[in-house]
């Protein structure tokens, strides 16, 4: 039996933070930072046979094309992260009233949908971006046991003798996407890549505004670094946790982003709103075929 301290429910039997129930929730889950994004996928729905929020926790769940969804905001950061992909799958692989994992296990479709910082001049503004990898630089996933089960320990190795890693920074970790995902963005639309998940906005995305940076050189490092034939393409703030967390908990994840910025040309579209639509309508087609 999972202790109440372990596994927190709101008064009415949801879970803690999301104030979700499991019938609340399709398999198929979108992943976005910003609730006011909720509402805008949200609105290409059919029908909508749910709505919540708490916190900067919001979920709509709804029909497309008729496959079943939910959207949830986690607003940003891994750490955010943590509480959602966990309660999640607490929902998906556990009896919540008797507070026992369940014997046959639910598996997730988790895509996020997203807006990143490119590092590559090949990645103009407003480009898709596919997450193939995602590298973690908020240490989130190394409180967990076993982490190296579902990590690429070698991609690991090779970044951290190429940018001589600092040990003062957090240990950065590797996962891959899923495979089943990533199989339905194999167009000329998307461009896949490596995503870098940054604990932080400015200093740890090499931003200096009043504050020096305690490894100036960095970004110019990973600007350069390439394992494999693969290059580090953008910059957020999530896929990390949720690459690590869903191959650990058994779920598939996969990450897209539209580029709003690009950090080596200087050059940004603040009015994104247009192509976001377009992202979001090209990600709610493939996974609903």
């Amino acid at each position: 039996m999972i202790k109440h301290s372990e596994l927190i429910l709101n008064n009415d039997g949801s879970i803690f933070h999301l104030h979700l129930k499991p019938e609340h929730i399709s398999t198929q889950i979108i992943l976005v930072g910003d609730p006011a994004r909720v509402d805008s996928i949200s609105s290409f729905f059919r029908t909508i046979d749910f709505n919540i929020q708490n916190r900067e926790f919001k979920t709509v769940t709804g029909w497309y094309n008729d496959k079943k969804l939910t959207v949830i905001s986690t607003g940003i950061g891994t750490d955010n992260i943590d509480i959602v992909l966990n309660e999640l799958d607490a929902l998906a692989n556990i009896d919540l009233k008797n507070r026992e994992i369940k014997k046959e296990h639910t598996q997730l479709n988790i895509v996020r949908i997203g807006t990143s910082g490119g590092l590559q001049t090949y990645l103009p503004v407003n480009s898709f971006v596919v997450s193939q990898k995602s590298i973690g630089f908020d240490g989130m996933l190394n409180f967990y046991a076993n982490r190296e089960n579902v990590s690429d320990l070698s991609f690991e190795k090779a970044f951290k003798l190429f940018t001589n890693w600092d040990n003062s920074l957090p240990t950065p970790y590797v996962v891959d996407a899923s495979e089943k995902l990533i199989s339905k963005f194999n167009d000329g639309i998307f461009t896949k890549g490596v995503t870098i998940s940054a604990p932080g906005f400015y200093g740890p995305q090499g931003r200096v505004l009043r504050l020096p940076l305690a490894v100036p050189q960095l970004n110019q490092q990973i600007e350069a670094f390439e394992y494999n034939k693969l290059k580090i393409t953008n910059f957020e703030m999530e896929s990390s946790a949720i690459y690590g967390l869903s191959k650990m908990l058994g779920h598939e994840a996969l990450t897209v982003c539209l580029i709003i910025a690009n950090r080596v040309t200087l050059t940004a579209n603040e009015n994104y709103r247009s192509e976001m639509l377009r992202l979001i309508k090209e990600v709610l087609n493939r996974l609903t075929k």
